[in-house]
């Protein structure tokens, strides 16, 4: 079993001890580093401690969560980042999304979800709550309102009916493994269809191909149930 390292950023500091407790337990997750704003969690992934994901809260003071996610995306794009708070506004949630974060949870969220949202997102899902989740959903709805469109593209991209089922399945916050296991294909075959998936939708991330594939109807609807 891999070990996740992980980067807690939170200046509540009873919460962040609970929840580094929490972490503890796990045989696969260790808590590598911990810092209470922004600018020390930025000097922190500049150092030479390996962290896989940053488990990062979005109301800092000083630099607030979403300048400190922009700044860690400039010095490590592949860096994972579950953003939580505690207090759930459309607004945050759509800035997020522009800042490719990984996963965004309220901080109510069962102890057991947010060790399920890490190991997901370490291993290439995304995880999104239900607040937010229903409100990418409601925006999508609305035309009014309109998440992340620098990916927009001029024509609608054609994909093989194995992609859009693949992509239903990216959608939901499926890993590679999960989808594999679904579609009773190979792993490495999935990641090719994902790879090619990205490169049609011209987006960077399953987070943003995910975003895109529902905002444009590129899957079919019955295909996400």
């Amino acid at each position: 079993m891999s070990t996740i390292r992980i980067l807690l950023v939170e200046d509540d500091e009873l919460f962040r001890l609970g929840l580094s407790t929490r972490l503890a337990r796990e045989p696969d997750l260790i808590v590598a580093a911990e810092a209470e704003d922004g600018e020390t969690a930025l000097e922190i992934i500049n150092t030479d401690i390996a962290i896989d994901i940053v488990i990062l809260d979005v109301g800092l003071p000083g630099i607030n969560g979403l300048e400190t996610c922009q700044q860690m995306r400039l010095c490590r794009p592949d860096l994972r980042i579950l953003v939580l708070t505690s207090n759930h506004q459309s607004q945050s949630i759509e800035d997020l999304i522009a800042a490719n974060v990984n996963g965004y949870c309220l901080k109510g969220l069962a102890s057991e979800s947010i060790v399920l949202a890490i190991r997901s997102i370490v291993a290439g899902a995304s995880w999104w709550d239900n607040a937010a989740s229903n409100e990418i959903f409601s925006a999508f709805r609305d035309p009014e309102r309109q998440f992340l469109a620098t990916t927009e593209t001029e024509s609608t991209p054609v994909l093989t009916k194995r992609e859009q089922e693949i992509l239903a399945l990216v959608s939901i916050g499926k890993s590679n493994q999960e989808i594999a296991n679904v579609l009773y294909i190979a792993t490495g075959t999935v990641r090719v269809h994902v790879h090619t998936i990205l490169s049609k939708l011209s987006v960077r991330d399953r987070t943003q191909a995910a975003i895109l594939a529902i905002k444009n109807g590129l899957v079919d609807p019955k295909l996400l149930k």
